[in-house]
């Protein structure tokens, strides 16, 4: 049974403007910058830019720069997580080093305040970046979605240029974007010859469109 000081903390302003459903409305094609943001890392206690690590424009020398997955992850309060997306928070932390040598860093958002943040970086032993969007402002401005008390996951890969090459937005046969998959992405990015991975609705969307039509008797 959840403590009252618990309860509190989850039915917060945040949960209410979270409650009605609200499906993710991304139309980010593949190929389409990645809109730039800055938000607190609760990890290292220092402000992140998204440009600090791609794009064009000079904020970081060319040789810093790196590729960047978004993983935006629902917590509802320090210690009560959200059981679609607790396991691919420990999977992503169990290997972030398998991101680490693809030279892609691996940036957690999440919607609790950077106090309760801070807490679940201790509690989960988070090795990256975890960084914290309490207005929900970056979660909406990657039109992920929301439902009851709390933004819905996506997983979003950017380039060197800042462009998305991979995204996964949040289906109840797929909630999150398995690592395995997203490994798979960050290794397409060394190799530009090849096909980026489609998400599942663009696979959806293939495999109907090559359907063969059906006809009436």
């Amino acid at each position: 049974m959840p403590s009252l000081a618990t309860i509190r903390k989850v039915l917060s302003k945040r949960f209410f403007g979270n409650l009605l459903p609200l499906p993710a409305t991304n139309s980010f094609g593949i190929g389409t910058l990645a809109p730039p943001f800055e938000l607190l890392n609760v990890t290292s206690g220092e402000r992140v830019k998204l440009l600090n690590y791609v794009g064009t424009r000079p904020s970081a020398p060319p040789g810093e720069k790196q590729p960047v997955l978004l993983c935006f992850s629902r917590i509802f309060a320090e210690k009560v997580y959200c059981p679609l997306c607790y396991p691919h928070i420990v999977a992503l932390n169990e290997q972030y080093e398998q991101f680490s040598q693809r030279g892609v860093e691996v940036m957690l958002i999440v919607s609790t305040d950077p106090q309760q943040t801070k807490t679940v970086v201790q509690d989960l032993n988070l090795k990256l970046p975890v960084l914290s969007d309490p207005t929900c402002r970056i979660f909406r401005l990657y039109r992920v979605g929301q439902a009851l008390g709390a933004p819905l996951p996506a997983q979003f890969l950017i380039d060197l240029q800042g462009r998305i090459r991979f995204r996964h937005l949040f289906s109840f046969l797929e909630p999150n974007a398995s690592v395995e998959r997203s490994l798979v992405a960050c290794d397409r990015i060394s190799s530009p010859a090849e096909p980026t991975l489609p998400t599942a609705r663009e696979s959806d969307a293939s495999t109907a469109a090559a359907a063969p039509a059906e006809t009436s008797a």
